[in-house]
This record gives C-alpha cells, sequence and structure tokens, in this order.
C-alpha cells in the first residue's frame, strides 16, 4: 500500500485536457456530482440517474488518457469498506419501505428481504459513482494544486495549513518506510517467509516498527526546527497567489453543473412521460 503511494501521485503530473484544467474547476464538478446523487431520494431513479453520471464519469477518465488499470487500482482499496456497508443493509428493514416481502429466510431467524436488497443496491450505486468522480479528482490533480485550489475557494486557512502538513508527512512517512523495508530485503528478511521461525519474524517486524517510530520522529523535531528558523508561527499560512479561471475551466464548468443539475431533475419529474403527452399520435 505505502510502495504505491509515490506512483498513484506521479499519475496526477501527466499531461492531458482534463489534467490542464484549473483544480477549482474539478473540485466543483466532483462535490456537485456528489451531492446531485446523494440528494436523489432512494428510488429506481437513482440507476438512470447513476447511469448518466457514470457516462459523465467516463468521458472525463477517456480525455485524461488515464489507462483504467489505474481506476481499477484506487477502486479496490474502497470495495471492501463499500461492500461491508451496503452487504449489511439487505438483513434489516428501512423507513424508505412500508412493505416488505421476504426473499430467503436463513437460520436463526434471518431473513433477507427483496426491499432491502434493492436498497443496498442503491446504495452501492451511489456509492461507487460518487467514488469513481473522487477517483478522478485525486488522479488528474496533485495534492498540492487541491491545497492550493482549496485556498482559492476560501477554505479556512487553518485547514488548509493542517492539511498541507498532513500530506508532507505521509510522503516522509513513505520515503522512511521504503528505506527501512529495502534495509531489511538487503538482509534477505522476509516476515512472511515460513522456513523462518513466528518468533523471530515477530521480533524482527517490532523492531522495524520501533525503527520507523524513532525515525519518524527524529525526522519531525528536524523539520520543527527548520521551520522555526524560517520564521513560522501560529499565525503563518500557506501563500496561495490569485489565479482566474480561463475560459476552457469556465467552459468545462458550466456544461458538467448543466449535466449535473438537468439529470436529476429530468429523470425525477419523468419529463419523458410529460413530452410524450404533446407528441401526436
Amino acid at each position: 500500500m505505502i510502495e504505491d503511494l509515490f506512483d498513484l501521485e506521479q499519475v496526477a503530473f501527466r499531461k492531458s485536457i482534463i489534467h490542464s484544467l484549473d483544480a477549482r474547476a474539478k473540485i466543483i464538478v466532483c462535490c456537485a456530482a456528489i451531492v446531485a446523487l446523494v440528494a436523489v431520494p432512494y428510488s429506481p431513479v437513482v440507476y438512470s440517474v447513476s447511469a448518466v453520471f457514470f457516462t459523465l464519469f467516463l468521458l472525463l477518465w477517456g480525455l485524461s488518457g488515464i489507462h483504467p488499470a489505474e481506476y481499477f487500482k484506487r477502486l479496490l482499496l474502497a470495495v471492501p469498506f463499500g461492500f461491508m456497508l451496503c452487504g449489511f443493509q439487505i438483513f434489516f428493514k428501512n423507513r424508505y419501505y412500508t412493505e416488505y416481502h421476504t426473499l430467503v429466510e436463513l437460520p436463526f431467524g434471518i431473513n433477507i428481504f427483496l426491499e432491502s436488497v434493492e436498497f443496498a443496491s442503491i446504495l452501492l450505486v451511489k456509492f461507487l459513482v460518487c467514488y469513481s468522480f473522487i477517483i478522478l479528482l485525486s488522479s488528474t490533480s496533485p495534492l498540492q494544486e487541491l491545497l492550493e485550489a482549496a485556498g482559492r475557494l476560501k477554505v479556512p486557512p487553518e485547514l488548509i495549513l493542517a492539511l498541507a502538513m498532513m500530506i508532507r508527512y505521509l510522503f516522509v512517512f513513505g520515503s522512511i518506510y521504503q528505506k527501512v523495508t529495502d534495509a531489511l530485503k538487503t538482509r534477505l528478511f522476509d516476515p512472511f517467509d515460513n522456513r523462518l521461525s513466528y518468533r523471530y519474524r515477530i521480533v524482527n517486524m517490532g523492531y522495524m516498527m520501533g525503527s520507523l517510530f524513532i525515525r519518524s520522529l527524529e525526522q519531525g523535531e528536524r523539520t520543527y526546527a527548520s521551520m522555526l528558523c524560517r520564521g513560522y508561527g501560529r499565525d503563518s499560512y500557506i501563500f496561495i497567489r490569485k489565479k482566474p479561471l480561463v475560459w476552457s475551466d469556465l467552459i468545462f464548468l458550466g456544461l458538467c453543473l448543466l449535466i449535473i443539475i438537468l439529470v436529476p431533475i429530468f429523470f425525477w419529474y419523468d419529463l419523458f412521460s410529460f413530452m410524450n403527452q404533446f407528441v401526436p399520435a
């Protein structure tokens, strides 16, 4: 997991139409898609809206030029959580239905309800589509650009500074972890090698975790001392230059928001049937 951290960030530095867009436009589109899809009530309408939103995501992903394997690699990180969250819903009744029909009867009085399965599928579809837009945002915008874009969108500077420190230390920790694991590999130590005794592997893994903790603590002290030498204090914030949106950003933002706003309204009010009333037979 940690070894892939640097590879995942390198994807965001590629060149494409989507990569070149301002991060503010991509953040707004991503948040708008999530809010619009979550706002759609739990009903079969979610399937139609999600299909259009996912088509929009596929179009933007294709324009980014990123290989589909990168999408599935990041999706697999959250799929277990999504299935765990949605899987338990099939065993419980919820407030969105008044009648329930038993689909499968299990021992110990456990039942799987048809309506609960439908609710779980709707919840899973919402989760996958929303997470797909998050993957698109993180895959086409470096973390530093996202922080600067958040600052230009008037996010509190205290929050941006805390996130910036967390992100920088995430990569520092990844670098320290790589050095420790490389040192173990040069000594031909494999914690999953069954030829070694279990006690020996546990002891050495404990030494490794302790070394990681000590190195991280020492790195933190050095970083804090260097920050103080550069005038860092509690009132210090990240300097963010003003950057106007260009026409390509505005066109992208306008088209995507138009689709995101109109599609839920179109399917929820069933405008297909409404327009058919004015079409002569």
